[in-house]
């Protein structure tokens, strides 16, 4: 569904999609070569735990797909992108507004190209930071990433 929609109408319509709509997510910034994407997710009534922080499930939301997307769109058609594995590690409890932002460098693409010409595939971990207004960790999220070339 994602693929369809015109890349400069994708952060209106990813701000709109019901799982980020109900925890407070925010696309803040996205850009058009896909190589930066900030995200933003105040504390409500909809994404407060039990102890009055930020729900850690939210938390893990405001990062799961981006690393992917971002890859998938800068790559093309030709290459398949998917998320093989996630690993989350709390730091401190989250209170107020949180944010993280994504970063895929021209060598991260060089790389992955060569891998998947060498090998036929490759995976990738990649880290985010989830960060409070104090600039401080509130989570690191570890995403895997595993990349080949389609099929013809």
């Amino acid at each position: 569904m994602w693929q369809k929609i015109p890349k400069n109408l994708l952060m209106k319509a990813v701000n709109l999609w019901p799982p980020f709509v109900g925890a407070g997510i925010r696309l803040k910034t996205l850009t058009p070569d896909f190589k930066f994407a900030r995200v933003e997710m105040k504390l409500s009534k909809l994404n407060t735990n039990y102890v009055g922080v930020h729900f850690g499930g939210s938390l893990y939301s405001m990062t799961d797909p981006w690393y992917m997307l971002m890859v998938m769109e800068i790559l093309g058609r030709e290459y398949v992108v998917w998320d093989k594995a996630a690993r989350i590690q709390f730091k401190r409890p989250g209170k107020g507004l949180v944010s993280a932002e994504f970063r895929v460098s021209d060598e991260l693409i060089e790389e992955i190209k060569v891998e998947v010409a060498q090998n036929g595939k490759t995976e990738k971990e990649l880290q985010v930071e989830v960060k409070n207004q104090e600039g401080q960790i509130v989570a690191l999220v570890d995403k895997m990433i595993w990349i080949s070339k389609k099929k013809k």
